[in-house]
């Protein structure tokens, strides 16, 4: 077991623990996406139809949050983008709490987004600065599984918060971000970044636009949002369909609530069983996994049924996220890192907001066995992708592996 949790955490930088950190504090208080919607059904008495507009209005925020993050992590620096991100964020959730007016809050939710999502792309690209290659993807499973735990830890926390008075909800959430930021400021700096043979002097990182003319990173990108677009239903059109077999919320609730427990009790062991396979193979794999957990839900009928869907699908998950993330970094050029990550961060927005209209329209219109069986198509489309761009994409990562010179924070 020492030697395990030796070759799992050992020899990773002290500023990724620092970030590590940083991430399971900021998770374990972040209430208000959680609970988002029963506020303003519940506490503010606002109809369904509205609290779907102002959850929209957060993922159009976070859209253009993971954008300007990317770009303002490589032109103004990761750690000032962070803070940025997190002390506007933190004053938003607490006027947020605060306020009455639906449009004022409708207002603000979208401001939370772009402020709250504007650290994802900064983040992962400081990350991938601090962390060599070769531990990346151990690194990437370390912090997938802390804001998993995070994650099933909040969802207790605000439930209990809740029940006292939802403004609670905002002030730990926002507290919570001020702590991070509290640890991001004293603890994490800036590292030079690297450019494939090119002098320092002239080192020069390009427009977002030039992010979008890389056919290799692009198709990925493109595979993942048609990854992200199924994985979404499991929070809009799967308790719908719990729903019309007679399954009440509880329910829907404890049966989700085992991917959260499974990530945290399996994740670290998998860089271990995935670490020296073809990653190609291991995201075909995992997309297949994915696509059959989520078809198989097409039969569910009882809670038992349903719990195993979520299981398998878990399972391809917890092999893909990984690999996608340590991939995602070997694609990134060094000077536009913050860049490709708000790219790349981009998708998970999109899907967000595609997922439930999509799995809504195919529900209404041809039925929930048509929804189901065609999310298994996309993991099968998703998993002949992989094999296919597998190739280009190894040979893009090496050259970008070639050897580096060191760049000056704040070149480019």
């Amino acid at each position: 077991m020492r030697g395990w949790l030796r070759q799992t955490t050992g020899g990773l930088p002290r500023t990724f623990w620092y970030l590590w950190a940083g991430t399971l504090v900021n998770r374990l208080g972040s209430f208000v996406v959680i609970f988002l919607a029963i506020y303003l059904t519940s506490a503010r008495h606002f109809s369904p139809s509205f609290a779907g507009l102002v959850l929209g209005l957060y993922g159009a925020g976070g859209a253009i949050g993971t954008l300007n993050g990317g770009v303002l992590a490589d032109r103004w620096g990761r750690r000032r983008t962070l803070l940025l991100s997190q002390v506007s964020g933190a004053t938003c959730m607490v006027i947020l709490g605060l306020l009455r007016d639906r449009w004022w809050i409708a207002a603000a939710v979208a401001v939370l987004g772009v402020s709250a999502e504007m650290a994802r792309p900064a983040f992962s690209a400081l990350m991938i600065d601090v962390v060599p290659d070769r531990d990346r993807l151990r690194a990437f499973s370390l912090n997938y599984w802390a804001i998993n735990l995070g994650f099933a830890c909040s969802a207790v926390l605000a439930g209990l918060a809740a029940q006292v008075d939802y403004l609670l909800l905002f002030l730990i959430d926002g507290g919570t971000t001020l702590l991070t930021a509290a640890i991001v400021l004293t603890k994490v700096r800036d590292v030079a970044r690297v450019t494939p043979g090119v002098p320092a002097t002239a080192a020069r990182a390009g427009s977002l636009a030039r992010v979008f003319t890389d056919r290799v990173f692009l198709a990925f990108v493109g595979l993942n949002l048609l990854t992200s677009l199924v994985f979404m239903q499991h929070l809009s059109s799967l308790p719908i369909a719990m729903a019309r077999h007679g399954l009440p919320p509880a329910t829907f609730g404890t049966v989700i609530a085992l991917n959260g427990v499974m990530i945290v009790l399996g994740q670290l062991f998998v860089p271990r069983l995935i670490g020296d396979r073809d990653r190609s193979r291991v995201l075909a794999l995992a997309a297949l996994v994915f696509g059959t957990g989520f078809g198989l839900t097409a039969f569910a009928h009882t809670p038992l049924a349903y719990a195993g869907t979520v299981l398998i699908w878990t399972l391809g998950e917890m092999l893909g996220s990984p690999s996608n993330s340590a991939l995602t970094a070997e694609l990134s050029p060094p000077l536009m890192r913050g860049r490709s990550q708000g790219v790349w961060s981009l998708s998970w927005q999109a899907a967000s907001c595609l997922a439930p209209i999509l799995g809504g329209f195919v529900t209404q219109h041809v039925g929930p066995a048509a929804l189901w069986l065609g999310c298994a198509a996309v993991g099968v489309l998703v998993a002949v992708g992989q094999f296919a761009s597998g190739p280009s994409r190894e040979r893009r990562a090496a050259v970008l592996r070639a050897p580096v010179e060191r760049v000056p924070v704040g070149v480019g």
